[in-house]
């Protein structure tokens, strides 16, 4: 089968990188052909036979290039994040030359935007066959502008736009705290609404229980999504490693997942040592705290042997978190977890088994529930034996599933 992945970040950015990464070395292994599509940058790890890239694009203001350009290029932003004609043009060369069976897509708003869609309708169109679409949705973006389902301004948790009121984007500044670009987002949104472009989505793949239900309150999602919750592969670390006395947060540094106030109840446990692996803004804070020992951004088989040796693991978002790896992965070196009780989390630790849920955000919850914990070793190698009986899909699983959903499709187009 020839598989085209699109996402709009072909170097490593987040879970959703890790997932295209990962999904297309295996669907490789098993004897298909896997082109990808995105942005260029100089740290781009997968690609094209055509070197056939959209221009990268940076809403944040990081990008380190020519001034001038790069003021020009941001006053075209508006232009090109409703409807890339660039992207379209571009999609529309690798769609000709690879000739794909199924289109994958990932992340794809605001820098590919939904013009891939009629790229790939109208390739289908032209060669007299329908490509059958498979979204893998990593977040809420298809009916929250911010996929974040958050206020920035305040954190506060939000639910507004559902049923497609995306003027509440508008209202709240929900796109970077901009006025400006909150109305482009929830300009976009109202676009695709009334056009109906989603509709050429085939399936839509919700890694948790959680995000499909939020996708479903549209009507024309509904119709397409499934839940298929992630793989994890476990890294080259030892079967068992003994536990060290140190409790674990390991993640991004940043205030959306509730590394502020954990910095907090780590103050209020001096007597327990926490170790933080990862990096953020928030990073000077932590090393302000005597009893946190910041190892940086880890990967590898550092970074599995330091999970493997904690005895507990904190996953303290304050923000609707959807199938989070590290949840997993803590699990699957034997690591009971402790998390919020939000999102799709609750869906990933089993209560009073493999670790516990705490009210996102509360102190004196999580201070008072790790101090019980410490205390209490028996119980933490209770949720630690439960953790090791647990199974996840591996990659190879889950893309055996996920080549099924594809050739479902195929045979319903040969109908």
């Amino acid at each position: 089968m020839k598989i085209l992945i699109v996402n709009k970040f072909l170097h490593p950015n987040g879970g959703s990188e890790t997932y295209i990464f990962k999904i297309g070395q295996q669907l490789q292994r098993m004897g298909h052909q896997v082109q990808y599509f995105g942005m260029d940058h100089p740290k781009r790890l997968v690609g094209n036979d055509w070197d056939c890239y959209t221009e990268y694009m940076d809403f944040r203001g990081n990008r380190e290039s020519n001034k001038l350009k790069s003021i020009l290029d941001k006053l075209s932003y508006p232009f090109k994040i409703i409807y890339s004609r660039e992207a379209y043009r571009k999609i529309t060369y690798v769609l000709e030359r690879f000739e794909p069976d199924v289109v994958q897509i990932n992340n794809f708003n605001f820098q590919l935007t939904p013009s891939i869609l009629y790229a790939i309708r109208k390739f289908g169109k032209k060669n007299k066959k329908k490509i059958p679409v498979i979204v893998t949705a990593h977040d809420s973006q298809l009916v929250c502008p911010n996929h974040l389902m958050q206020i920035p301004a305040t954190g506060t948790i939000c639910f507004a736009c559902r049923g497609n009121k995306f003027g509440n984007c508008i209202r709240n500044k929900c796109i970077h705290n901009s006025r400006i670009k909150s109305i482009l987002a929830a300009i976009e949104g109202r676009v695709y609404k009334a056009l109906g472009t989603y509709d050429m989505i085939d399936l839509l793949i919700c890694p948790s229980d959680f995000l499909r239900r939020e996708l479903s309150t549209d009507p024309v999602l509904a119709k397409k999504a499934v839940t298929l919750h992630n793989f994890v592969e476990k890294g080259d670390v030892e079967e068992q490693i003994d536990k060290e006395d140190y409790i674990l947060y390991f993640g991004r540094y940043s205030k959306e997942k509730g590394v502020e106030n954990l910095l907090e109840v780590c103050r209020n446990l001096p007597q327990i040592p926490f170790k933080f692996a990862g990096s953020g803004p928030l990073k000077e804070e932590i090393s302000k705290v005597d009893n946190i020992e910041d190892k940086g951004f880890l990967s590898g088989h550092e970074l599995y042997r330091t999970i493997a040796a904690a005895r507990l693991a904190l996953l303290p978002s304050e923000w609707l978190e959807n199938c989070p790896f590290s949840v997993i992965e803590a699990q699957m070196y034997g690591t009971p977890v402790l998390g919020s009780n939000l999102g799709g989390i609750p869906e990933l630790i089993e209560a009073g088994v493999t670790g516990e849920l705490l009210k996102a955000g509360d102190v004196a919850e999580w201070t008072n529930a790790i101090r019980r914990l410490w205390e209490d070793k028996d119980r933490m190698e209770m949720y630690s034996s439960n953790c090791r009986k647990r199974s996840f899909y591996t990659v190879e699983e889950y893309c055996v599933i996920l080549l099924r959903k594809m050739e479902e499709l195929l045979q319903e187009r040969k109908v």
